[in-house]
């Protein structure tokens, strides 16, 4: 027989078996607040929009956006907001720092726009940081804070010196609400909801400056914008606490009681002590093992909620359905691009840190075999 057979199968199961990098685990409690929350209702009608002021009240809490900046919201998600960008934000023309798929979709649509010039694009190779900065000749400074793709962190301010008239603008998809962020000198934070905010998705949001919102109306008085992609509309309507059509209701309630379970338990601060302690853990698991590493390799560029990691002598998606048949271990497979043997897990405020522990017996059991 097989020494393979020997390997004794882990007597610990996670209570919740998905570690999706989005979406993510949405919490009972917030799924069971559903049955109380205004769904089937006019989005003008006074439950919704109470509803929104709330969710754009919390956030500004949460983030501690800076004097003048005001939360916007619209449907569509992240992926709509660089379509929104490249129509109602870049003026002239847009640089970019590319450290994978994510950073590069919007690259790629600021360099096709015909209305704009030609992007500059730096791009950095799977795993690896580049930044864009002040030298650049350019009126918008774009880069994802977290590349969900690779689980690269860039530093949150890489642009340095930079003129008033560049504005800095940042995807924090994946890890808005998980880690601590200070917001002057950043121009446009923008996210969605279904990864660390523990919501679903098809709205956008963002924390916008007193500049960007100067620009935004600027831009889109002196150019035609789709009504769908025009940020003054947006921002207008987000004043009001609605939206240009309707959103998904149960997105904005599954929102809200997330952002109230981050607030109480010592908001950012809090949230990111969690997630680094579930991804420090598999770092270190992986540096230990050997058929296992991170694939970042500088752990200042690791990310503290998309845990990335190689594995060598293996293969992955033998390992995945392994544990997912056994152990009900889900979403943890690459970004499908990418084309890596690795495995990629999503360590948010709502996964829990007994799970990952469970998680790591797995791995190693899996590996063993």
């Amino acid at each position: 027989m097989d020494d393979a057979a020997f390997v004794p199968v882990p007597s610990i199961l996670p209570q919740d078996g998905r570690f999706g990098s989005g979406p993510t685990r949405i919490r009972p409690e917030q799924i069971s607040a559903l049955a109380h929350a205004p769904l089937g209702t006019s989005h003008r009608a006074r439950p919704v929009i109470e509803l929104v002021g709330q969710v754009r009240t919390q956030l500004a809490e949460l983030l501690k956006v800076p004097e003048g900046y005001e939360i916007a919201l619209g449907n569509g998600g992240a992926s709509l907001m660089w379509e929104a960008l490249t129509f109602s934000l870049v003026r002239e023309r847009a640089a970019h720092a590319v450290c994978g798929e994510f950073g590069g979709k919007f690259a790629a649509l600021t360099d096709a726009a015909p209305h704009l010039g030609e992007s500059i694009i730096h791009r950095a190779e799977p795993g690896q940081w580049v930044g864009v900065n002040g030298a650049d000749d350019a009126d918008t400074l774009a880069f994802a804070h977290n590349e969900t793709s690779t689980g690269m962190l860039s530093p949150l301010d890489p642009v340095g010196e930079h003129d008033a008239d560049q504005l800095v603008v940042v995807d924090a998809t994946s890890i808005a609400g998980a880690v601590s962020v200070d917001l002057a000198g950043i121009d446009v934070y923008y996210f969605s909801a279904q990864k660390a905010l523990g919501s679903d998705g098809g709205l956008w949001f963002a924390a916008l400056s007193p500049a960007a919102i100067e620009r935004i109306e600027r831009v889109t008085r002196e150019r035609w914008v789709p009504p769908m992609l025009n940020l003054a509309t947006a921002l207008n309507n987000s004043r009001k606490d609605q939206t240009y059509n309707t959103p998904a209701i149960a997105t904005l309630a599954l929102l809200a009681g997330q952002l109230d379970y981050l607030i109480e338990r010592g908001g950012l601060a809090a949230a990111e002590a969690h997630c680094r302690g579930l991804s420090e853990s598999l770092y270190i698991w992986a540096e230990g093992h050997d058929r296992a590493a991170p694939f970042v390799a500088e752990p200042r560029h690791r990310s503290p909620v998309v845990a990335t990691i190689d594995l060598f002598e293996v293969d992955a998606d033998e390992v995945r359905a392994e544990l997912a048949a056994r152990a009900g271990i889900v979403d943890i497979a690459p970004y499908r691009s990418l084309g890596r043997n690795q495995i990629r897990i999503g360590c948010y405020p709502s996964v829990d840190a007994a799970d990952v522990a469970a998680l790591i017996e797995w791995l190693d059991w899996a590996l063993a075999r």
